[in-house]
């Protein structure tokens, strides 16, 4: 790399990793308000939100890197043609595929950088964050010790408790049942405990009553007991249950759509490649932001005005690009067979600004041959 290529990484990656910290701390805070309300809320420690927001930060860092990349090559190029630095190499001879040599090289790490985090940190932490939560959902423990308040852990399930021991033992409990459609079954007890089994966690009532009321034929039945057992870890078979998410998988077994990753996900085979696929075009989406903002940015040449104009232009041609890589998401969903098309966006980005760097090295041209013209 010549010493200019050396200089303008430098400014690149230092102003990429200012926008980076900048970008992921404001994203990061907002995802982790909306965890701490539903976290706290639900009777989890703080440490357990810590866990949670830190292996949420993977993702966060993955959607923020492309957005950074474009903000730091508009940035340096704005202050680069401000400065009258860009004109110097102009002036010395670098066409503008010369000059976006080192901005290339700058999209190509950040793009590395996703690389990684999409390959391996982000479905890491997405494992391990859905063991996390089916490891919450199962502990329903926390869900039910709150007394004086009528407690909803499951729909159709209503629970109270009026005092808790310090021996955690719960006195006066109040447990209604309505899931099954057309009955209901409401459980009174002077004292229950919660205990672990092997099948789960049960709930043990003692010295109560269990009514159940039949809605269809309007017929209560009631039964006494000096002991009766309720098993509480059904509440959460949903929970525990749920499928596992494309961002959890690897990237192997989603390109080879294995088979029974199909069963298990109930998705088509060019579902699991698109999502495969996809990881792969988010890195190429980082080389096409820094070059868009890049190219739109050098064909405004020198001005003392700035070049709000050029980079309103770059913006819009993000924008653009981000609109392909929607539509042909949606487009995908719906057939799935079409998967290839996930390199259509990064690709015409790359196209975009491809035709940027020649209109502005035309453009040079046509100012070069004007001034030798007036001269003459």
């Amino acid at each position: 790399m010549s010493r200019f290529d050396r200089y303008m990484l430098s400014q690149l990656m230092m102003l990429f990793g200012f926008f980076s910290l900048i970008l992921v701390s404001v994203y990061w805070v907002n995802r982790a308000v909306a965890l701490f309300d539903e976290l706290i809320s639900d009777g989890q420690s703080a440490w357990v939100f810590l866990e949670f927001t830190a292996l949420t930060l993977p993702n966060v860092i993955r959607l923020v890197l492309p957005v950074s990349a474009f903000v730091a090559a508009v940035y340096v190029t704005n202050r680069l043609s401000s400065e009258s630095e860009l004109v110097v190499m102009q002036a010395t001879g670098f066409s503008p595929m010369r000059l976006a040599r080192p901005v290339l090289f700058f999209g190509i790490i950040v793009g590395l950088m996703i690389a990684v985090l999409v390959h391996v940190l982000v479905p890491a932490s997405r494992t391990k964050l859905a063991e996390r939560k089916v490891d919450i959902a199962q502990n329903i423990t926390s869900k039910f010790l709150d007394e004086g308040a009528f407690l909803h852990p499951a729909k159709g399930i209503t629970f109270y408790i009026r005092e808790i021991t310090e021996t955690g033992e719960l006195l006066d409990v109040f447990l209604s049942d309505a899931r099954v459609p057309g009955e209901r079954t409401n459980y009174t007890a002077e004292q229950a405990i919660l205990v672990k089994s092997a099948l789960g966690p049960k709930l043990l009532m003692f010295e109560g009553l269990a009514q159940t009321l039949d809605q269809r034929t309007s017929s209560l039945a009631t039964t006494r007991f000096d002991e009766y057992s309720f098993d509480v870890s059904s509440l959460s078979a949903e929970g525990s249950q749920r499928r596992p998410e494309p961002e959890a998988v690897s990237t192997i077994a989603l390109l080879t759509a294995d088979p029974a990753l199909r069963k298990a996900m109930r998705a088509k085979p060019g579902a699991l490649r698109y999502a495969g696929h996809e990881r792969f075009a988010q890195s190429l989406i980082a080389v096409v932001a820094a070059l868009i903002g890049f190219a739109a940015l050098l064909n405004g040449g020198f001005s003392r005005f700035g070049l709000w104009r050029q980079i309103a232009g770059a913006t819009a041609l993000l924008i653009f690009v981000n609109f392909l890589v929607n539509g042909t998401a949606s487009l995908i969903d719906q057939t799935p067979r079409l998967w290839p098309l996930v390199y259509v966006p990064s690709l015409a980005g790359l196209v975009i600004a491809w035709v940027l760097l020649v209109f502005a090295g035309r453009a040079r041209r046509v100012r070069h041959d004007l001034v030798a013209a007036v001269a003459s």
